[in-house]
């Protein structure tokens, strides 16, 4: 047995090698490219081999000079669109999952069946009728108008739900016993519980807000107002001879995500695992 549990980590080990260097390739091409001008990084194909003597930082240097450094711009609309959406969202979908778990009530069987319902449907039927209910109200080409739409993702209130199954009610009932309001309870003894659920959240609501391209774009209408996928993209001209900026600014967008992965990684793996196997 344990020889054969040994050849079967061999196995796995480099079959999980072989997966992960077939990710990274992209990543690498864009991260070589980068350093490229754009005559050279298609012109053998795609080309991921390091040419040192072909390589500069000329594509940061106009990166951040471009149209009156309007990177930075970009890159501070998405800090604080992706730093509300994922406040907001946190606080939003806890409080509902934790009540849908932890709660008995009228209605509550209904309410999920509704959040089942509303996972099914995809997101870009919803365009539409968000778009005219945001130009309606008079949001568009605003910060608000991107975040408010999306504060309330179905799938973060089941993921909260799932994992708040696992928790014991009986904290509650001895809080409730020595005089605690439900507010306490909430914010004094669960969140702390939840914080793995937190961790896993906060990194998934954030990189979804931060690749968010398409409803972005539809709501801002001046060039100062994009965040940074739908600003990189608008730098491209119909001939694409920008993807010398564009795959600068694509690796200098990643950072954020990649800080936030590195400071909830251990939350993130254990949210993962303890929410999809309570419930």
């Amino acid at each position: 047995m344990k020889r054969r549990d040994r050849i079967n980590s061999v196995i796995n080990l480099v079959l999980l090698t072989c997966i992960s260097l077939i990710i990274l390739v992209p990543f690498w091409f864009m991260i070589v490219s980068s350093f490229k001008s754009a005559s050279d990084i298609f012109s053998y194909g795609l080309n991921i081999n390091l040419d040192f003597s072909k390589m500069s930082f000329s594509n940061y240097t106009k990166l951040f000079t471009h149209q009156d450094a309007i990177f930075w711009v970009w890159f501070k609309n998405s800090i604080v669109i992706t730093g509300v959406t994922t406040i907001l969202v946190l606080v939003c979908t806890s409080m509902v999952g934790y009540g849908l778990a932890l709660y008995k009530f009228k209605g509550r069987t209904f309410i999920f069946i509704m959040v089942l319902v509303m996972m099914m449907v995809p997101k870009d039927i919803l365009l539409l009728p968000l778009y005219k209910l945001i130009s309606n109200i008079g949001l568009m080409d605003t910060y608000a108008g991107v975040i408010l739409p999306g504060i309330v993702p179905v799938s973060a209130i089941f993921f909260f739900r799932q994992f708040c199954l696992g928790l014991s009610p009986e904290y509650a009932e001895a809080a409730r016993i020595d005089g605690c309001g439900e507010a306490k309870i909430f914010t004094k003894i669960y969140v702390p519980l939840m914080k793995p659920a937190f961790g896993a959240m906060t990194i998934l609501t954030a990189m979804g807000s931060w690749n968010d391209f398409l409803w972005p774009l539809i709501v801002m209408n001046s060039d100062r107002n994009f965040t940074l996928p739908a600003g990189l993209m608008s730098a491209m001209t119909p001939y694409g001879n920008n993807y010398d900026i564009l795959f600068a600014g694509s690796v200098m967008s990643i950072i954020p995500i990649v800080i936030i992965f590195l400071f909830n990684q251990k939350s993130f793996i254990n949210g993962l695992t303890i929410g999809g196997v309570k419930g």
